[in-house]
């Protein structure tokens, strides 16, 4: 039997409102206190299953049902952004500098929805995990779950998880095998002379100018560092130094991250540009620090499950799309998918007019996306556990 969108039309309401709810109280990452208690306790009126604090605030539902060992994990994430919310909607955000501008409050209602429906029909045979993470903006909330046993706690042989996609129209599903999402990098470079009088540059190596120059140079490294094949963004998104138009400053700090899918090609970045700053600095006769940190993986999905995963999507009625190429933001799903096999894919959510897109002050989830979103996750389930 296939499950449709239409089927599970009687949840809407509901998870329109808990939905809007969750987005008027948005909390930042390993904060989601508020949030993963209302998700517990709408487990626990399940009759899950239900283990909390994992990895700070985790929160996992298990649903047994027949007697086959398999285990499936679906995954949602919940935290929201550092961003002030500009929408005026009735239920936007009532926490300042928080915002669900990414959609996680739509993910946590269609993964409710879908437990919600497959505990009525319970047409699987075996174990699903509900997993709402925590802290996926950039903390590492995945990583922190599995350090804390996730898997050990609930065992799973695969995990899935889906990221609405204002890119995509509403009705449609796309993953592809391989790389999905890229790994994301952090730089921060600390350029540091003695400083002096402007009037006067000849008295101090000048930190600003090699900082202009050493912009330059690190932008030709993926084009000249990296073989012409491999698929890699270098951005400096930060310049920080002086105070006073009459003072050429003692430190420059430049920021920046590094977008990629390969792991030697990784390496390779990283290598050129601390050869490159260490260049920049012994020519204008500055100390220079280097601090790289590469805080998330490249999500890479098994090419079986992504496989599955769209064939779902037809189960389902929606439009499953092999995608052409992967995007290069990043994605700490790539921690689960590192540690189980399974796949990430993207839910079209554009509706008519001009899309805003994940991380704007304007965006809002569009509710049209849950009934798509809770009938693919339950016909994984009913694919994969079938009875």
């Amino acid at each position: 039997m296939t499950v449709r969108p239409g089927d599970v039309a009687d949840l809407l309401a509901p998870l329109v409102a808990f939905r809007r709810d969750i987005h008027a109280h948005p909390e930042l990452g390993f904060h989601e206190h508020r949030t993963s208690a209302r998700i517990a306790e709408a487990l626990t009126e399940l009759g899950l299953e239900v283990h909390t604090a994992i990895g700070g605030t985790g929160v996992v539902g298990v649903l047994r049902n027949g007697g086959s060992d398999r285990k499936i994990a679906l995954r949602a994430d919940m935290d929201a952004l550092p961003i002030q919310e500009q929408t005026d909607l009735p239920y936007a955000s009532r926490n300042q500098g928080a915002f669900h501008g990414c959609g996680h409050d739509g993910h946590v209602a269609m993964l409710l929805g879908a437990a919600r429906h497959l505990v009525r029909t319970r047409r699987f045979d075996g174990t699903v995990s509900f997993i709402f993470q925590p802290a996926e903006e950039g903390l590492g909330g995945a990583r922190a779950m599995i350090e804390a046993g996730l898997f050990e706690q609930c065992p799973a042989d695969q995990v899935f998880a889906l990221h609405n996609w204002p890119d995509l129209p509403l009705g449609e599903i796309a993953t592809r095998p391989g790389p999905i999402m890229a790994a994301a990098d952090k730089f921060e470079i600390q350029l540091v002379g003695r400083g002096a009088h402007a009037a006067m540059p000849h008295q101090t190596p000048d930190a600003l100018l090699a900082a202009a120059q050493l912009v330059s140079q690190l932008n030709t490294i993926v084009s000249r560092c990296t073989p012409p094949q491999a698929s890699a963004v270098l951005s400096v998104t930060q310049v920080h130094g002086g105070h006073s138009h009459n003072v050429i400053p003692a430190e420059v700090r430049l920021v920046g991250t590094v977008r990629s899918f390969d792991g030697a090609v990784q390496d390779a970045i990283e290598a050129a540009l601390r050869r490159m700053c260490g260049g920049v600095a012994a020519s204008f006769g500055l100390a220079c620090e280097v601090a790289y940190t590469r805080y998330y993986p490249a999500t890479v999905n098994d090419p079986e499950a992504a496989a599955q995963a769209l064939q779902a999507a037809e189960r389902c009625g929606a439009t499953a799309l092999l995608a052409p190429e992967p995007a290069f933001t990043s994605e700490d799903f790539a921690f689960m998918l590192q540690a189980r096999r399974g796949a990430y894919l993207w839910l079209g959510q554009a509706g008519e007019g001009e899309s805003v897109p994940l991380h704007h002050p304007g965006y809002d989830f569009n509710d049209a996306a849950i009934p798509v979103g809770v009938a693919w996750h339950t016909a994984i389930v009913e694919q994969q556990l079938s009875a």
